[in-house]
């Protein structure tokens, strides 16, 4: 997650350019404001501006008022907005996504249409989780087989590395006290994942629902996207959290996570598996593009009438 005092100031000609936008921009404890054609953020030790093409998206933290003239300007400019928990580890709502283009978002839902594609991706998720392991010609019963054993193995092995006794995993929807120390650290660290997932996946465009491990429910793409840092960022740091003493572990593993993301770049991280996972390897247009699809998945311009050529109009007939 980029700051603004660690980005050289961009000219006017390349303020509208994707690539140069900061992807995530973090705000808390302050009032968001607009002074022309710059947001202002206002707190105690006084007033920051930035120019609003340079923002990707636009994370809300705890403290922020933001007014409507604010609001106006990030959309005229296509910034997402969302407003979290410190440091984006809780999504709580989101506004417009961060791209124009509908890129990510429809090459989601081919691949998620398609049964070998959807199975492809969740083998090329594996592949994310455990890149020591090959998961091709796995079926879907064998991929969560295998994933289960790496993630008690995780435990296992994290068990071991900081001297906690573990009981096994235990959570009880409703009941957050159910479990011991270490299970709690291990249930705040999802649900903590889960807000940055989310985040990501609604400021790029893509459908939270459509899963290729999970499904039938309405964040079914972003667990998916969680549980790719499961076994490298969440269990280890649950577990030295719960090694560490067994008070207020919750609070204290959201801060430790909330640390983590923000040192090491992982909603920067989130953003390129998601394209790669996708199959879009290159930035949106900068501008819109706006099509009109035709037989045989040809796209033509959109704007025109098509009323006076013979193929469009014997089509148009037809209907």
């Amino acid at each position: 997650m980029a700051t603004v005092s660690q980005r050289n100031a961009l000219t006017p000609r390349h303020l509208t350019r994707t690539g140069e936008r900061l992807s995530f921009v973090y705000l808390e404890r302050c009032v968001v404001h607009r002074d022309a054609n710059a947001i202002t953020a206002e707190d105690a030790e006084g007033t920051t501006h930035i120019p609003s093409a340079t923002i990707g998206t636009l994370l809300l933290g705890p403290g922020t008022r933001i007014t409507h003239q604010a609001m106006s300007v990030l959309g005229e400019t296509g910034a997402a907005v969302a407003w979290v928990g410190e440091q984006g580890v809780r999504y709580y709502a989101g506004g417009r996504a961060l791209t124009r283009s509908s890129a990510l978002a429809e090459a989601q839902a081919v691949q998620w249409a398609n049964a070998r594609s959807r199975l492809s991706v969740a083998r090329a998720m594996y592949r994310l989780r455990f890149p020591d392991e090959d998961p091709e010609g796995l079926t879907r019963k064998g991929l969560l087989g295998r994933e289960g054993r790496r993630v008690k193995d995780c435990y296992r092995a994290e068990a071991a590395r900081t001297g906690i006794r573990w009981r096994g995993r235990k959570y009880v929807p409703g009941d957050f006290s159910a479990g011991d120390a270490v299970n709690q650290a291990i249930t705040a660290a999802a649900q903590c994942m889960y807000g940055v997932a989310h985040a990501v996946v609604s400021s790029l465009g893509c459908s939270p629902a459509l899963g290729f491990v999970h499904s039938g429910h309405e964040l079914s793409f972003v667990l998916d996207i969680a549980d790719l840092y499961k076994t490298e960022v969440g269990i280890p740091l649950a577990f030295d959290v719960a090694a560490e003493s067994e008070e207020d572990v919750a609070s204290r593993t959201r801060r430790a996570l909330r640390d983590r993301i923000n040192g090491t770049s992982l909603l920067d991280r989130c953003v390129d598996d998601i394209k790669g996972l996708m199959g879009v390897a290159t930035a949106p247009a900068d501008r819109d593009v706006v099509t009109l699809r035709s037989d045989g998945g040809e796209e033509v311009a959109a704007g025109r009438n098509y009323g006076g050529t013979d193929a469009y109009e014997a089509e148009e007939l037809l209907w």
